[in-house]
């Protein structure tokens, strides 16, 4: 019987195995980024709920509103995580009314209940909507702390037990 063996040129082959190795290349770089996302994501759910719970606690003796929110401000604006640090905290109420803002104080005491990003997502109605549910994450587009340009955000939020309040915070994806 006569052995059959396929001819492959060999420039052909070459091209063939320089496709197949970027190609796997470029799979592995797409589930680092996918590993470093979802690492991402744990994190934000993460120090959301543990400052959530926090914050709950901490508010069920406060006193009044005025109390409560200067309690929530000085809570919040030193935190910061991520190595870059452009992890930070908001709180709003569920009429999406801004009460603390660690990084963008121009944003307090305002009705965002109608800020949309620029592909149109109501933001603060969206996150709420995830608080509602227990915690959940919502992608949007906000001006990156460092760069000041509008970057994907994948936020994540929960509302503040025994309040009207829900916290959030996010990380930009493309930027890890």
């Amino acid at each position: 019987m006569k052995e059959c063996r396929l001819k492959i040129p060999l420039f052909p082959a070459l091209i063939l195995m320089a496709l197949l190795t970027l190609m796997a290349a470029s799979c592995a770089r797409r589930a680092e980024t996918i590993r470093i996302e979802d690492s991402n994501a744990r994190v934000v759910k993460a120090v959301t709920h543990a400052t959530a719970v926090g914050l709950g606690d901490i508010l069920k003796s406060a006193g009044d509103e005025t109390r409560r929110i200067e309690i929530i401000r000085a809570f919040i604006d030193p935190i910061r995580f991520f190595e870059d640090e452009s992890g930070y905290f908001f709180v709003y109420t569920s009429k999406n009314f801004c009460i603390a803002h660690a990084m963008d104080k121009t944003l307090l005491d305002k009705d965002l209940s109608g800020l949309q990003d620029m592909k149109g997502t109501f933001i603060g109605n969206e996150l709420y909507k995830m608080a509602q549910k227990g915690g959940g994450y919502v992608t949007f587009y906000w001006p990156h702390p460092e760069t000041k340009n509008e970057q994907r955000k994948i936020g994540y939020a929960e509302l503040i037990p025994d309040t009207d309040y829900y916290i959030g915070t996010g990380y930009y994806p493309d930027t890890k």
